[in-house]
């Protein structure tokens, strides 16, 4: 069965443009057309529907800072040729899009050790190695020597890719990725509790 991205926003719950990004970053398999429409599993929808929420208990950190994005687009600037995420980016077209210039609190973000990177509230990628920072005119901050953990390549499955062999990287990735994280801001970068009183 196959549903329209309308009925499909609606099986989970959040807007149509919500759910656009995840098609649009190519996160999702089986996808079809049906004249100017586009049409998902009904078995994809469901696997979403039904995923785990990241388990931020096991971080060590009291606070961690989300990033989140929009599917990739052309960037344009000196250092990087795109932002956002797309599946079928590199890993190096990924961390380089992912790892600035951002409006946040720096200090923040570094203290958390951990960069987990949603899009329509779906962890889609993982960074680390956030000890160092820079800043430009804007007041925006970059991350120079962050390392991707690892990314989603297939969220429906979810189908995941671990790319640092820094010990700890790999246990970040695997706890987080594909996972659903909640976040609110009104810019790039949130700031999320890791341990909610039970």
């Amino acid at each position: 069965m196959l549903l329209t991205t309308g009925q499909a926003a609606e099986e989970l719950g959040c807007a149509v443009t919500t759910f656009r990004r995840l098609v649009h970053a190519g996160l999702l398999p089986g996808l079809s057309q049906r004249g100017v429409r586009v049409m998902i599993p009904l078995a994809a929808v469901q696997s979403l529907s039904t995923r785990r929420r990241a388990a931020l208990d096991e971080i060590e950190a009291e606070e961690i800072a989300v990033l989140r994005v929009d599917a990739a687009q052309r960037a344009h600037e000196p250092d990087r040729d795109w932002i956002g995420f797309a599946a079928s980016l590199t890993p190096d077209d990924v961390l380089k899009s992912l790892r600035g210039w951002w409006r946040c609190d720096a200090a923040s973000v570094a203290a958390g050790g951990v960069l987990p990177v949603t899009l329509s509230g779906y962890v889609v990628a993982v960074l680390t190695g956030l000890e160092q920072w820079e800043k430009n005119d804007q007041g925006r901050h970059a991350f120079p020597g962050a390392r991707l953990a690892g990314y989603v390549t297939d969220l429906a499955t979810p189908t995941t890719t671990v790319t640092s062999r820094v010990d700890g990287d790999q246990r970040l990735a695997e706890l987080l990725l594909g996972t659903r994280l909640a976040s609110h801001s009104g810019g790039a970068i949130a700031y999320v509790p890791t341990h909610t009183a039970s």
